[in-house]
Parts: structure tokens; sequence; C-alpha cells
């Protein structure tokens, strides 16, 4: 499998995905919203973008696809659910079904609600598992859910799905949000070597190359996965006292969105 990480350098600061079959060229585009980028990554590649897949139905993941479309001829694939919100979707998607590239790439479709309510993401089941999280999981972060979704669903979905990744699945999300979402972590959580440690080594990061990290990074430094933190728990008692001695998991995963909403 090959991967294209595509920094499209815009105000939302969005990543766009090519991911090609290495026998056949064939390639699939991932939210392609600068169809320019990923036209030209595909032709000075070789590839030939025959799908697209639209993680949700947000315009920064849609609105370069007829384009796309139009010079490839390509068939688009979204979420089964997303059809009201995603124009002209070819294939609608559910969760166990397998998306192929070519003759070798074969990726698993998860549905993983919560920043949207019809969101899928792709898990590869290759000798290094590789997952494309759209705006669900970032890089040290979680996706809002104020654009249609349900913050208690994006819990589910950490918990029931994320967390039980391999440790060393790539993590590829829809945006480079990860210098903040440190900023975060640190906030919530000051005694963490990890996030520091790492903060320090992404400033001024290269972000036509950036860091991609692991599930196992991301338990480490993405606060959203540290529920059980002591530190993370008694910072969060002092904010919101109504939450008692021991909070659950789910309790404590919605009041840090609840403070990431306007941190």
């Amino acid at each position: 499998m090959i991967v294209k990480q595509i920094w499209t350098n815009n105000d939302f600061r969005n990543f766009n995905y090519i991911i090609a079959c290495p026998s056949t060229g064939e390639a699939l585009a991932i939210d392609p919203l600068d169809y320019n980028k990923c036209l030209s990554v595909s032709k000075n590649n070789g590839f030939e973008i025959t799908q697209i897949l639209n993680t949700h139905h947000h315009h920064d993941h849609i609105g370069g696809n007829s384009d796309i479309i139009r010079q490839t001829g390509a068939k688009l694939l979204a979420h089964a659910e997303a059809k009201n919100d995603i124009p002209d979707i070819d294939i609608g998607l559910s969760a166990g079904d397998t998306v192929s590239v070519g003759k070798l790439v074969d990726l698993e479709v998860l549905d993983t609600p919560g920043h949207t309510m019809s969101h899928v993401c792709l898990l590869s089941h290759t000798d290094q598992p590789t997952l494309f999280c759209g705006d669900t999981l970032f890089n040290a972060g979680a996706g809002h859910c104020k654009g249609g979704g349900h913050p208690g669903s994006l819990y589910s979905t950490f918990n029931q799905q994320l967390s039980k990744l391999p440790n060393d699945t790539l993590i590829y999300p829809g945006h480079d949000y990860i210098e903040n979402n440190l900023n975060f972590t640190l906030d919530r959580e000051p005694d963490n070597k990890a996030a520091k440690t790492l903060k320090t080594k992404i400033q001024g990061q290269d972000t036509n190359d950036p860091l991609v990290t692991t599930m196992e990074l991301e338990k480490q430094i993405n606060t959203f996965f540290r529920l059980n933190s002591e530190t993370v728990r008694n910072q969060l008692a002092e904010k919101f006292p109504e939450l008692g001695a021991n909070p659950s998991e789910k309790d404590v995963f919605l009041k840090l969105r609840e403070l990431r909403n306007s941190w």
C-alpha cells in the first residue's frame, strides 16, 4: 500500500490522502478538497484515481469531489447514511465493508459516529496497520461535535473501537492540529512528560512531511485516551465539582470535550 499525505496549506489545515496499489497504480483519494494537488500527486506518481472516499459530509472534505470525478470518472464512496448530505454517492458504506484499491489494497470500513453521525474511518490490515480517521481522531486530540455530531457517540467510538486498535497502528487524521492539541493536553495534565517532549519535537515541523503518530503514542499524549489519569481527574474535579469523587470514564470524556470546545 502506497500512502501519499497531502498538505493543503489552507486555513482549515486539511490533510488529503492518496492511497495507491503498488501493483496496478489504481488509487483512492480520501477527502480530496485540494483536487489540483491530489490530481498532480497522482499524475506525478503514475497513479490513476478510480475512487474517492469522503469520511464525512463537511464541505472541507467533499469540496473537491466534483472536479476529480469530472476529470477521472472516479466512483464516490461515503457512509450509507450520508446520501442526503453528500451529492452523487455511488457506493454507500457500512461497518465491516471492504474498500479495495487495485489488486493488493483492502481497507476495512469503520462506522465512527461522533464528529458527525455518518462518519467512516478506513483501517488497513497490513503488516503496518494504518487508520485514516478523518475528523474523528486527530493527533493528540478528538473531533468536535458541533457540526451534526454527538459527544456521547464520540466517546463510544473512542472507547469501543479506537482504543482497541493495535498499538502500532499509524494515525492519519484529516487536519494538522497537533501543536494546539498538545497544548490542551498539557493544560489538563501538566506533568505529562511524553506530551512535553513531543511538543518540543514537533514545533515548527514541516507540514509537508509531518510526524505520523501511532496509537501507542496517542494513548500517552492524547487527553481523550487518558481518562484515568489522576492529574486529569483532579483538574476536572476542581472545575466541575458536580462530577463527584469517582466519575465514570464517559463523564470525564464528555467534560474534556466540553472544555475543548471553548479552549
